[in-house]
């Protein structure tokens, strides 16, 4: 269910723009997502994938770029990314110090299914993403395997859970439980609809600032969360099935700042906030016999509705995460409560 439907009842609603059937990334043709979540007393945490698409993603690779708002994190991968312009693999999320492991099964993955790499080829760049579990979760422990990794990737669909799951699952948002969040919205070019999404790894920012739909949640809620530093992180992905520039791809993940503000955010020092964003809309083949490769790009003076829909999906991804996560008991019996219960 979308923040639109939840909210409903209290005349809330996020944005104008129109939201795809699912209300999520997955309503870009092709792109999905898994998880494989760890909920075990002291360990809170899990991994997370997205396929860019449902095809060869090495051999048929997406035009892509990234953003760093603030570089507080350990991303894998975007410096071929900023290079290149494309993608080659699926995108993974993860705790801090589980990104070796992670990043160790994406290459296995990718080996498996391509036996020309680093034989007839070249390398492949693995793309993983995370954010800093270690309230919830027992993160020194290392509990995250190259197991988990392969069902996450397993399990990718269309309609996937929201909350607290997969790299969500020992995730704190705003001071409250936080994790995977997902937002779409549709826009009309030259009479035709197109699709852009948006999914979050939500841990970051604190209570006091919350702000839902243009309202300061402290005056929804009559709760105290215990006072907390922003040290967390926000990872981002955006997806489209419009044709698409590198470049302009990098000025749609300039834009998710702007929905990250509406919820509150201001990006503190030990928070990290990066963005990477795709387009299924132009491939990018890794062989080719000819030099010169056909693709589509929009004029960029019919490029504000994009970063309307950019803002709008980052603001109800993170408050998906929000209202679709439970509370969680983790390492040394710390909770982390949800907005549902305190708005129960």
């Amino acid at each position: 269910m979308g923040i639109e439907a939840k909210w409903k009842s209290r005349g809330i609603r996020v944005g104008k723009l129109p939201c795809g059937p699912l209300d999520k990334i997955s309503d870009v043709p092709g792109v999905t997502v898994g998880h494989c979540t760890l909920a075990d007393g002291d360990v809170q945490t899990g991994v997370t994938a997205l396929l860019p698409h449902q095809g060869d993603i090495f051999h048929d690779k997406v035009m892509a770029a990234s953003h760093v708002i603030n570089g507080f994190g350990k991303t894998t991968g975007l410096v071929q990314i900023d290079e290149l312009g494309t993608l080659e693999t699926p995108i993974l999320f993860t705790n801090t110090l589980s990104v070796g492991t992670v990043e160790t099964a994406l290459v296995k993955y990718m080996l498996d299914k391509n036996p020309d790499i680093c034989e007839t080829t070249g390398s492949v760049n693995p793309v993983v993403c995370e954010c800093n579990d270690s309230g919830l979760n027992d993160i020194r422990g290392l509990h995250v395997t190259e197991e988990n990794v392969r069902a996450a990737l397993a399990d990718c669909r269309a309609d996937f859970a929201e909350g607290a799951v997969g790299a969500g699952r020992g995730m704190r948002c705003h001071g409250l439980k936080g994790g995977i969040g997902s937002a779409s919205r549709v826009v009309e070019l030259d009479g035709k609809q197109y699709t852009i999404g948006a999914l979050v790894l939500s841990n970051h920012a604190v209570f006091d600032d919350l702000v839902v739909a243009g309202t300061p949640i402290q005056s929804l809620l009559d709760a105290h969360i215990p006072p907390h530093e922003d040290k967390g992180s926000i990872i981002t992905v955006l997806a489209t099935d419009i044709p698409l520039s590198e470049r302009q791809l990098r000025r749609l993940c300039h834009r998710a700042l702007v929905g990250l503000s509406r919820t509150g955010s201001f990006c503190g020092n030990g928070s990290g906030e990066i963005v990477i964003a795709f387009t299924t809309a132009n491939r990018v083949p890794h062989y080719s016999e000819k030099a010169i490769l056909p693709m589509g790009m929009l004029h960029d003076d019919a490029i504000n509705p994009l970063f309307r829909a950019v803002a709008e999906c980052v603001e109800e991804s993170v408050l998906s995460s929000l209202l679709h996560a439970e509370t969680v008991t983790g390492y040394h019996g710390r909770t982390v409560r949800c907005l549902s219960d305190l708005l129960k």
